[in-house]
């Protein structure tokens, strides 16, 4: 799931981000950065959220991890992107980063 933000509504999106409760997470073999955050405190299941800068707007692209991934030559994982439960996370940060603008 996406969401577009303006520049100015993620002055610091790093910051912005763990003040929603995510994580920074750093891919040990691509390096990628991006944000986690558990839903109780088990590993999996977790929200995974992407940050991507885009001209003047930030793209926000969100999903439910359900559990590790399996590299087998393969990146995949079992993840949800769009259903309930990621629509809700997906409300509930746009709604806090528009009390906090």
């Amino acid at each position: 799931m996406q969401l577009v933000v303006l520049q100015s509504a993620l002055p610091d999106p790093d910051r912005s981000i763990r003040r929603l409760g995510y994580a920074l997470h750093m891919d040990r073999r691509t390096h990628e950065k991006s944000f986690v955050r558990r839903l109780d405190r088990d590993l999996f299941p977790r929200f995974h959220l992407y940050v991507e800068e885009k001209g003047d707007n930030y793209s926000l692209n969100l999903h439910l991890d359900q559990r590790a991934p399996v590299y087998a030559g393969v990146t995949a994982h079992s993840g949800d992107y769009d259903g309930v439960v990621v629509e809700g996370e997906m409300e509930r940060i746009e709604k806090q980063l528009q009390l906090s603008s």
